[in-house]
Order: structure tokens, then sequence, then C-alpha cells
């Protein structure tokens, strides 16, 4: 009977830990809890993957991300909000002690609404910026749907984004076989800086630009950005992979939008969107339940004939033959798989003092159910001294990998160097010494057993 409640325990906390891999509380924060209405659909999403969710609003008293020092949610999703500031709970500097704490952030703005001045400062702290008024608007009167927006040009039909690189997953666009498109309606792009954490997933198109509707309705003189400049959805991925993302559309969550019919200017059938099924792409990484990395365990051990290959030893010596071996899986949904290197892109190990003696390719050599095995084997430098073994996997839209570990490395032993006649340089030299010695016992040979003439004999001779 213990057994039969053990194993039910352990296969819901299995199940439990399936939803994300690292947690399933959300809180949800907008203007009013019947507004979630709206985005039910996707909300359905959510909570049909697993998530618990938490329904507040920015003036709820008892909001709080903290409790006792720990994260009172795993994520948060913000919806669009009238009020002007977020109240207390929700400051600048709370909001990145969620992030600095590993907590991930999805924030959906929207143009008809002003963002609020917590979420300005915040986007401002991580190098996002909106437009200077809080609000504005993207157009673009080429790629724009001419049922639902046939005069003001604000509903953008987009294909899916594709890779960001050729040696980048591409996470985030579904398949489209039948040409559909992104719609994203009334919504508010962003411009992103020069730093290396920021990457845009959707781009707007190179006819589309962003303006003040209220200030500029007969002629547009300044545009806070247009074409490529403007990120439509960006994301950003902290040194601890905690994720924050932006959705300039909160339309594009909405029930209106996931099953509509577009039709795109110039054509002449009507697609149906691909909202939902990108909405949860883009949730789903947000919440870390794609895209994270996992490592197993670490080997590294002697590769060498006739000598005891102990794992992970504290000490090598210079010139020994190693073997490094790192395995690695990948959290997808709801399940680990085996990690694949992308296309196009490595895994390098790093064996370094100060700088890399030696950067070498990582090549699977096991496979499993659920993870890969990388492994390379090298001879270390002839230099003694603290080495480390390090793994430094840092890629767009995956999780970190920095992985050290630290090794020494010492001079050959006494009884460890090759003796001089295994040394071809050292044969003439062998050969000399050889020769000294045969000659001196030549000469003491001849000395010893040379017998000189008699003194008397010679007298009588004479």
């Amino acid at each position: 009977m213990k057994s039969l409640i053990s194993l039910f325990v352990l296969l819901w906390a299995a199940l439990v830990h399936a939803i994300s891999s690292s947690g399933d509380r959300l809180l949800v924060v907008l203007e009013d809890v019947a507004e979630k209405e709206g985005y039910s659909k996707f909300l359905g999403d959510l909570e049909g993957r697993g998530f618990q969710i938490n329904y507040e609003t920015p003036k709820s008293e008892g909001l709080s991300l903290f409790h006792l020092g720990e994260r009172s949610y795993d994520h948060v999703l913000f919806l669009p909000t009238k009020a002007k500031g977020l109240g207390p709970n929700l400051t600048p500097k709370i909001l990145l002690d969620f992030i600095n704490a590993e907590g991930n952030i999805l924030l959906a703005l929207s143009a008809s609404q002003p963002a609020p001045t917590s979420i300005v400062s915040l986007l401002l702290e991580l190098d996002i910026h909106l437009p200077p008024d809080r609000q504005g608007l993207v157009v673009d009167h080429f790629n724009y749907d001419v049922l639902s927006a046939p005069e003001k040009h604000d509903v953008l039909l987009l294909p899916p984004p594709g890779s960001l690189r050729r040696d980048v997953r591409d996470f985030f666009s579904p398949v489209a076989e039948g040409g559909e498109l992104i719609a994203f309606p009334n919504g508010m792009g962003q411009t992103l800086g020069s730093g290396a954490l920021l990457t845009p997933i959707l781009r707007a198109p190179s006819t589309a630009y962003s303006y003040n509707p209220k200030e500029q309705a007969e002629t547009v003189d300044d545009l806070f950005a247009s074409g490529a400049q403007l990120s439509l959805v960006s994301t950003m991925q902290a040194r601890n992979s905690a994720r924050f993302t932006v959705v300039g559309s909160a339309e594009l969550l909405s029930d209106k939008w996931f099953d509509a019919k577009v039709k795109k200017a110039g054509e002449k059938k009507e697609v149906s969107t691909l909202n939902r099924e990108f909405a949860k792409r883009v949730s789903g990484w947000t919440f870390k339940e794609t895209g994270v990395l996992r490592v197993n365990w670490i080997e590294h051990r002697l590769n060498e004939v006739g000598v005891t290959n102990v794992t992970n030893p504290k000490i090598y010596r210079i010139k020994n033959d190693v073997t490094y071996s790192i395995n690695l899986s990948e959290y997808s949904w709801d399940k680990y798989i085996p990690f694949t290197v992308p296309e196009n892109d490595d895994l390098q190990l790093e064996f370094s003092m100060l700088s890399p003696f030696h950067r070498l390719k990582l090549e699977p050599t096991i496979s499993s159910e659920d993870s890969t095995t990388y492994s390379v084997s090298f001879k270390l430098p002839d230099q003694h001294g603290i080495f480390n073994f390090m793994v430094n996997y840092k890629r767009p839209f995956y999780t970190n990998i920095e992985e050290k570990n630290t090794v020494s490395v010492r001079h050959f032993a006494h009884d460890e160097w090759p003796r001089s006649y295994v040394i071809s340089g050292a044969w003439p030299w062998i050969a000399g010494i050889g020769a000294t010695v045969v000659g001196w016992l030549g000469f003491c040979a001849v000395w010893l057993y040379s017998k000189p003439a008699k003194s008397g004999e010679s007298k009588k001779t004479q």
C-alpha cells in the first residue's frame, strides 16, 4: 500500500513539474477581472497547459510578487490597463527584482491605451524604447487587412517570422501550409538598444511606420520609427535566464483574432490567422516551456592505456590524454528531450588558464530518450598550473549554460621522465659516452698487461 501511495505521489509530482520547467504559478494583471473574457481562448490554453492562474488588478491591496523574500509567482502576464501607474506593489524596482529572482514576464501593449509609467521605466532599464508620449500606432499601407481596416490600415498581416539567423533555432514560427498570416491589430512598436540580451521576434515590414494618431491625424511629420527599426514582438533573456517578452498588440492575444478570417491588400482569397499558435509559442517560450537546457552530468578523465582512469580527478599531468563529456537535455513543452545543437552552430569546450589553451568542438557520442552526451578527447598542454574545463554556451532563445570545473596540472615526476635511450636526439651523446668508456678501459688493459723489458739482460747483451 505504501509503495502504491509513493508511486502516486511521484507521478503527481512529475505531472506538476511537466508544465513548465520553472513552475506553474501565473499572475495576470489587468484593468478589470471581467476583461479576461476577451482573452478566454488564450487564457484557456494556458490553463490547459497546467498553469495555475491568479487574476489581480493594479489596485488590489493583496497583490505582492514576493512573500518573505521568495517569489509568490513564477510568471506574470500584463494586459493593458488605463491606470497611469501600477501602484506601489508593481514598481520598476520590484519588477526588476522579480526578473533577478528568475521570474518571467509577458507584457502586452496596446496603441489605444498609453503604457503605464512603471512599465515605461522598466523598459528603459532594459533598453527597450516606446514612443515619447507612451502611445503610438503602427500602420502599413501595403500589408494590411482589407476586411477590418480598409481605411486606417492599422491591422498588419505578417508571415511567420522565421529564424533569426541560420545558426539559431526557430521557436516562434507556426506552420502556414495554406498561406495563413499573423494579424497584428492596433499595435505599438518598440525600438531596441544595442544590448546583447535583446532579440526581436517579429519585426515590422519595410513599409510600416509608427506615429501618434491623436497629434498627427492629418499629416505625419515626425515618425517615431519605421521599417525594420520597429520591433513588434521583442524578447530579453537575462544572464540568469529569466525571460521578458513585449507583445506590441494585446489584441493579437484576444479571442477576436484567434480564428479570424483576413484578406491582405492585393490578394484575392481570404485566409485564417495564425495568432493562436503564434501566441502559444511566444507564451510557451516566455514561461520556459521551450528552449530550456539542463546539464545532467559532467565527466572528465584520463584516456591512457595502462593507467587507472579515475572519473573527475583533481590533478592531471602535463601532456596527459584526457576525455571530457557533458550530458545535456532540452525541455520541450512537457518533457525533456535530447538536445541537438542547431545546424551551423557548435558546442565548444575551452581548456583555459587566463586564456584558452584549447578551444575544441564537442561531438555527440551517446543519445538516449531524454539526453545527449557530447565528448571530446585531447592532449593537455605542456604548461603546469590551475586550469578550467569550461563550457560557455549562450545563444538566443536558449537558457545559458556556463559550467566550469577547475583542475591542477603538474610537471612530470622524477620517475616519469622518459629514459635517455628512448630519445633519439640523445643517441650521439650516449655513443660518445660509450666510446669514452670503452677507450678508457682499453687503455687501462694495455697499461696493465704491457710488460717492460728487464734492465740486467740489456747489460749482458751490451
